[in-house]
């Protein structure tokens, strides 16, 4: 049985409001806002919808950007959504601002966060040069040069040229982009140009240490050692060639490496 005291409202708190009135409310604002572009208007909608925009931009924290920063493009996205929204459409405002906000998000996280670390005063200063760059472009209307850059920002030629140096750390240059070309044509992609592990190189010294204790191994030792470590076949391939089992083929493997130890250990207990 409910209390009296659960049922009591307390009288600076205003009256309930029930979801449809609340939809109808959020509906109207929209409305008043995409008709007359109150200011008002928008600073309430984007105060009601300012929880599903943080939601959003949380799914984005935990990594090396502050979470303020999030919620602050969330925001943006939020507002650029509302510029743009056409209530007449019969869409939800949520369903229409989400992939926005998201949109923004992704954007952030492509030109601002770095691939490689790159300390914070080193990025505030390459923000700073970015700015720049665009502010005497458009005075100058030409690319404006680096001393030009530093004497605007108050800082060294050689400030500047570490921040174009250090952009490169925002992006991974992908693996299947063409590599410069050093002759015409040549246009393979770069992962072709970038040395990996050779596995022969490990079977080397087997094989020397095979040749050279040949003399205690049998024919047949001999040849599965050279098939396994030369060829570099299974022991399912091995059995197909040599007419025995699998399990048989094994066997013949650890008593002929077996053989090997033993006799690569006897000298040095000899010595």
């Amino acid at each position: 049985m409910t209390s009296d005291r659960s049922q009591r409202r307390r009288p600076d708190l205003p009256p309930p409001v029930a979801p449809d009135e609340a939809l109808a409310d959020e509906d109207a604002l929209l409305r008043d806002y995409a008709r007359t572009r109150d200011e008002g208007a928008r600073e309430e909608i984007v105060r009601r919808f300012l929880p599903f925009a943080r939601s959003l931009a949380m799914r984005y924290s935990g990594g090396v950007e502050p979470t303020e920063d999030l919620v602050q493009v969330a925001s943006l996205g939020l507002v650029a959504a509302l510029q743009r929204f056409d209530p007449d459409r019969g869409v939800p405002f949520a369903a229409f601002a989400g992939p926005t906000i998201l949109g923004e998000l992704r954007r952030h996280f492509r030109d601002r966060v770095w691939t490689l670390r790159v300390p914070r005063g080193l990025q505030e200063r390459i923000r700073d040069v970015e700015t720049a760059i665009a502010k005497l472009s458009h005075e100058l209307e030409r690319s404006p040069t680096v001393a030009e850059i530093a004497h605007l920002l108050d800082i060294t030629e050689a400030d500047v040229l570490e921040s174009f140096e250090a952009t490169v750390a925002r992006r991974t240059v992908s693996l299947d982009q063409p590599a410069p070309a050093t002759e015409a044509g040549d246009e393979s992609p770069m992962a072709e140009r970038i040395g990996t592990n050779d596995p022969g190189y490990e079977l080397v010294e087997d094989r020397e240490a095979i040749e050279a204790s040949a003399g205690i191994l049998d024919d047949t030792e001999r040849e599965i050692l050279r098939l396994r470590f030369e060829e570099d076949l299974t022991q399912s391939k091995i059995a197909e060639q040599v007419g025995y089992s699998q399990m048989h083929v094994s066997r013949i493997l650890r008593r002929a490496l077996g053989k090997l130890r033993d006799a690569s250990v006897e000298p040095e207990l000899e010595a």
